[in-house]
């Protein structure tokens, strides 16, 4: 579902390389995702990291003091953005969705580039959410679709994924969260994959564009780029959103991949239809 993420004709047996050359999608959503981390303190956590109180001297039997005791301050600073960040991080308690969904891709990146090719050539024609897939086996074939991520996990356009994904579910949580980016991944592909089914119908296309490879989570992450630029400030949203759609226009114009191109905008309105939904949530932070 993205320029990044391999389109190759179904019938290839052979492995399928990474692509790693660069895409809109993926500096949109790098735009948004810096955006919202200057913005993340605006932002109640759902489970606040207290900042530890400087330390008093110490004094001595004599009443003393031992030492010269640290700056007033110094060391607490370094020690609450520790904290803090280690509180944005997704972990099992804190952001469950962002985390799970990380080690799951963590897994079948690492299983793409290192399993069997054949076999992985096989899962990856199977999750294809090509008109031949969502025809027979739709429910399949969109789940199985958002399993796989082009470049691996380590690749920036997966860290941009994870951290929109954490942040989001930090605002509005889990549920909602997964609600969001299956929502975009829904929305954007049947929006991109009926228009081939009519258009091979009607003779326009070739049967062959029915099996194409398409897989991916690029339209979940636009969905939630869409949704979480909904809770920034004013000013940093229409900025933000104005970035993305400048570089989604680009994509459309040089139109490398017309179904991933058009897709993208569709779940980004996936993800803006969900702002009054958002907004209304008020999370109760944890203790």
């Amino acid at each position: 579902m993205h320029p990044l993420e391999t389109r190759q004709p179904a019938t290839s047996a052979t492995p399928l390389p990474a692509v790693t050359s660069a895409s809109a999608s993926a500096s949109a959503a790098a735009a948004v995702a810096a955006a919202s981390g200057s913005a993340l303190d605006a932002i109640p956590p759902q489970r606040p990291w207290p900042e530890p109180e400087p330390a008093e001297p110490s004094l001595s039997a004599a009443g003393a003091t031992a030492g010269p005791g640290p700056e007033p301050g110094a060391g607490a600073g370094t020690r609450g953005g520790l904290a803090r960040v280690r509180g944005r991080l997704p972990s099992p308690a804190s952001y469950p969705f962002a985390f799970g969904y990380a080690v799951l891709l963590l897994v079948t990146s690492l299983y793409s580039e290192y399993g069997d090719p054949h076999t992985v050539s096989a899962l990856l024609r199977g999750s294809s959410t090509d008109v031949a897939h969502l025809s027979t086996a739709p429910v399949l074939a969109i789940f199985a679709s958002a399993l796989w991520i082009a470049g691996g996990i380590a690749s920036p356009y997966a860290m941009v994924f994870i951290f929109v994904l954490a942040t989001l579910e930090r605002r509005i949580g889990g549920w909602r969260t997964a609600g969001v980016f299956l929502l975009g991944h829904v929305v954007a592909t049947l929006a991109t994959e009926l228009p081939v089914a009519v258009s091979v119908l009607a003779g326009h296309l070739p049967a062959s564009s029915l099996h194409r490879l398409d897989y991916g989570i690029s339209f979940g992450l636009m969905a939630t780029v869409g949704a979480l630029a909904g809770l920034l400030a004013p000013l940093l949203r229409w900025a933000a959103l104005a970035v993305v759609g400048a570089l989604l226009v680009q994509d459309l114009l040089e139109m490398v991949e017309p179904l991933a191109a058009w897709g993208h905008p569709v779940a980004l309105l996936a993800g803006i239809a969900c702002w009054p939904a958002v907004r209304r949530v008020r999370l109760t932070p944890k203790g």
